[in-house]
């Protein structure tokens, strides 16, 4: 598990990094969410890995998640609240190592400005919880174009019933 707090911290760049922007944990105070906890009610919900990930922006190994290679129908579902976020059906092998999908379904998630490490990109965060699910690029396949880049502790899958 790679976290912005790791390594910032283990390679001493911490200071500088900070100073110039670089891994600010970004902010979802100003939204309201329809699941809140507080932060050690979240710690009792989620595995350590899970809220890293989920609360904290870090993001899985590449390679790692059992969810890369889920190839039955269904749903993903957000694992900090259980809302359906993504279809089997809009799944794609990206080659990148993560669960990468071409399409949300539909006002189920949200995106905000990441500019940590020096880059910029769009966070991906559950609509009804606010955690952090992984990336949004744009460099997918069509229809939409998008690569939307996930940690797979950041879901659960519901196979499709019938």
């Amino acid at each position: 598990m790679v976290s912005r707090r790791h390594l910032l911290v283990n390679t001493g760049l911490g200071a500088l990094a900070l100073s110039l922007g670089f891994g600010a944990k970004k902010s979802f105070a100003a939204e309201t969410f329809a699941v809140t906890h507080t932060d050690a009610e979240w710690r009792k919900l989620l595995t350590a890995d899970q809220y890293a990930i989920l609360r904290q922006e870090a993001t899985e190994r590449p390679n790692t998640s059992a969810l890369l290679h889920e190839e039955r129908k269904g749903n993903f579902a957000c694992a900090g609240c259980d809302l359906e976020s993504f279809s089997s059906t809009t799944k794609f092998d990206s080659g990148t190592g993560w669960p990468s999908f071409w399409a949300p379904i539909e006002n189920t998630v949200g995106t905000t400005r990441d500019t940590s490490f020096g880059m910029v990109r769009d966070a991906v965060h559950c609509g009804r919880c606010g955690g952090h699910l992984g990336h949004v690029f744009n460099d997918g396949p069509k229809p939409t174009g998008l690569r939307y880049c996930l940690n797979g502790l950041a879901l659960k899958f519901h196979p499709a019933t019938a």
